[in-house]
């Protein structure tokens, strides 16, 4: 890009959020953008408008039979999303589906509750709220769900909660999905917004979220938000998310599901299979490159002089497969990065393993968006080689 509505970008370090603030403008309004493509200058007229986040980052077939979704956020379109996905996977053959809620941090609860009834037969609780001074009130099935008989795996995190944590948590009460990660965050408290005459507004938490089981979803509040929010933190710092054994801590009673298993309450969902936190970390300089957008210029720079590289592949499961050119764009991004003064010969083995990995996963998006992303980077990922373990045997 050269320049915006006359304004030249090029300028030596000029930041992300001052191209950002030249494009963006009253909704409707023309953008004039000046492209370098090809080596040829162009000119774009661009009419602004709301940009559409989808919910569902990515859907595609691991294999024959496995599917796999990966669901960002729980938002009024996020049902109608993760059906068509769902059905399209249907139709490939699958048969197994890895069902990734992984940092997802809630959103419409009613999405959760419609998404859960796909995977439950009858008019199965998923889901019910009760306060000091709120009654009882349930959310069941409602309809045939679309995948009640294929094996299903949720990946979960301690970032994710609140209509993430109702659908591991029915999933997990009614056996039938193994959860798979580690604790959630444990958020489920039931607001009621009231509007004031002023046009401000006060939200009310008048009741608490309960599994089919009677598990609370809320980790206790009692010690105010500092301490609430910091658990998170300490479950670095003593070990939860390294070690299984420090997950088997909880604050509340044991459940027993229909087929016997043993599930347990005091805030936010258990997993039934354990997998420790990647503790593989950057030095800041690399950080730096991540934030500063530097990363992501090397890579599209790289694509748009090697297309043909890239799209000579049929699917980003071939790319996976046979791209073999990592070790070409490793030594040019590392000659790149010298630029930013960023020294990358002293990266560790597993530094450098995961950088060339993140290299081929930014490469394959912008050929297959989020789903060539994806697909590049769980092809190394410990969480989905579990859960591909678990739902085989």
């Amino acid at each position: 890009m050269i320049s915006v509505n006359g304004a030249s970008l090029i300028i030596r370090d000029i930041a992300t959020t001052k191209i950002k603030e030249l494009i963006r403008g009253e909704r409707g309004s023309i953008a004039e953008i000046e492209i370098l493509r090809d080596g040829k200058l162009k000119k774009v007229k661009v009419t602004r408008g709301i940009i559409p986040v989808s919910a569902v980052d990515a859907a595609y077939m691991f294999d024959k039979s496995t599917g796999y979704i990966k669901l960002n956020k729980f938002t009024d379109k996020s049902y109608e999303e993760f059906m068509a996905a769902l059905e399209n996977l249907k139709k490939e053959g699958m048969q197994q589906l890895i069902f990734d809620l992984r940092s997802n941090g809630g959103g419409y609860m009613n999405e959760a509750i419609d998404m859960v009834d796909e995977f439950l037969d009858g008019d199965k609780l998923v889901v019910y709220t009760e306060g000091s001074n709120s009654k009882k009130r349930e959310y069941r099935c409602k309809r045939p769900g679309l995948f009640e008989k294929g094996k299903l795996a949720v990946l979960v995190d301690e970032l994710s909660a609140s209509a993430s944590e109702v659908v591991a948590g029915a999933l997990q009460d009614w056996d039938k999905a193994a959860i798979i990660g580690r604790r959630t965050f444990g958020k489920g408290l039931v607001q009621e917004q009231y509007d004031l005459s002023d046009g401000s507004a006060i939200r009310l938490t008048v009741a608490r979220y309960y599994t089919p089981l009677g598990r609370s979803i809320q980790r206790s509040y009692d010690k105010g938000k500092k301490v609430y929010m910091d658990e998170i933190w300490e479950r670095y710092r003593n070990g939860e998310s390294l070690y299984a054994d420090s997950n088997k801590i909880h604050n509340g009673k044991n459940f027993v599901t229909p087929a016997g298993d043993t599930v347990y309450g005091g805030g936010g969902i258990m997993p039934d299979v354990f997998v420790p936190i990647d503790t593989a970390t950057y030095p800041s300089g690399i950080n730096r490159l991540f934030a500063n957008g530097s990363f992501n210029s090397f890579v599209y720079t790289w694509y748009l002089k090697h297309r043909s590289a890239v799209d000579k592949f049929a699917s980003s499961a071939e790319f996976v497969q046979r791209f073999d050119k990592l070790d070409e764009v490793w030594e040019q991004f590392v000659n790149y990065a010298k630029k930013d003064s960023v020294d990358l010969s002293s990266v560790t083995a597993k530094q450098k393993e995961s950088l060339q990995k993140r290299l081929e996963a930014y490469l394959a998006r912008f050929k297959w968006r989020s789903n060539g992303f994806y697909h590049v980077l769980n092809d190394q990922d410990a969480v989905i080689s579990k859960a591909r373990e678990v739902i085989k045997n």
